[in-house]
């Protein structure tokens, strides 16, 4: 059975799947940041002409649906591994960036 997943054993499985091939040399913050992008890019490509009645049911279409979990998973992996190399705690980053948000954005 598989354990709990949480964000630094999603993280270290990541890692271990890079050394056991041997792409740590390629695992830079700017390598990393650029595979992000074109991964964000490939998202957006499957919304890119749709209305947004279309777009909101995307998930209704099982072969869309599976494209739309694989790059929002690729999308993941690589802001996962960013945060890794750079020692940035995303869910930290996160809940501090919400807070930011909130002070500078008060509710009515």
């Amino acid at each position: 059975m598989n354990e709990p997943l949480d964000v630094a054993g999603l993280q270290r499985r990541l890692a271990e799947f890079a050394a056991a091939r041997g792409w740590e040399p390629y695992h830079t913050p700017k390598n990393l940041v650029t595979a992000l992008s074109v991964e964000a890019s490939e998202l957006v490509e499957i919304f890119q002409w749709l209305t947004p009645e279309e777009s909101a049911r995307v998930m209704d279409d099982p072969d869309t649906a599976h494209r739309v979990r694989d790059e929002v998973a690729d999308v993941l992996a690589y802001l996962l591994q960013l945060c890794e190399v750079l020692g940035v705690d995303p869910l930290a980053a996160l809940d501090a960036k919400i807070d930011r948000n909130e002070r500078r954005f008060p509710a009515p």
